[in-house]
């Protein structure tokens, strides 16, 4: 591993654990095994290095998303994926999970704008897929954008719990999620199969991990 990646795995481990403001430069520089001097080299500002977490983070998300979406297909069947990606994707990335949901509003506004555009374009993908099932009526909720924002947060949060020691596999426990996605808009249809490898797949390559 070079010095800039340890710097940010040092980065994303004290802010995933202590927060941005509680993570001191000396705490970065120990964690990466590097002096706090030479840190600047590799980092910039402290405020830098999260902001390139974010984006990082982020538009790995997006990219995973869109390519797993970009067959198209129908409502219920894209809604699924998303959700399947999601859970794979933050159990397997708790901690910068964790960095991008907790420290956003942290970010200066001119460092948090393009952040911000980023969670904004991947929840598009759900509101898109949800829009158009209410409107082939596959799905039936009285309020779409409330909903979208609740299964976000609690696909989100199986970064915050989810363990492989637990008593589902992970292929389960995001196949659950969707259908239970399916359940909360009110899907009128047969729930539809997700590709579930290629969903693994995707999060693989993406995020570098064996899931």
């Amino acid at each position: 591993m070079s010095s800039r990646e340890r710097v940010r795995a040092a980065a994303v481990k004290l802010f995933a654990t202590k927060g941005f403001h509680g993570t001191g430069i000396r705490d970065l520089a120990q964690e990466a095994e590097l002096s706090s001097a030479s840190l600047y080299h590799y980092m910039g500002t402290k405020e830098d290095l999260l902001a390139e977490i974010m984006h990082t983070a982020l538009n790995r998300l997006l990219d995973a998303a869109r390519e797993a979406t970009a067959g198209g297909g129908d409502p219920v069947h894209r809604l699924r994926t998303l959700v399947v990606l999601h859970v794979l994707a933050h159990a397997v990335g708790p901690a910068e999970t964790r960095v991008v949901d907790n420290e956003v509003d942290v970010l200066s506004p001119a460092a948090r704008e393009p952040v911000v555009a980023l969670r904004d374009a991947y929840e598009r993908l759900w509101a898109s897929a949800i829009d158009e099932g209410v409107a082939a009526g596959v799905f039936r909720v009285a309020h779409p954008a409330v909903t979208r924002l609740a299964l976000l947060e609690m696909c989100s949060g199986v970064a915050r719990w989810y363990s492989p020691r637990g008593p589902l596999a992970l292929d389960e426990l995001a196949e659950h999620y969707a259908e239970l996605a399916s359940r909360a808009l009110g899907c009128t249809s047969v729930p539809g199969v997700t590709d579930l490898r290629r969903c693994r797949e995707i999060v693989a390559k993406e995020w570098g991990v064996s899931v």
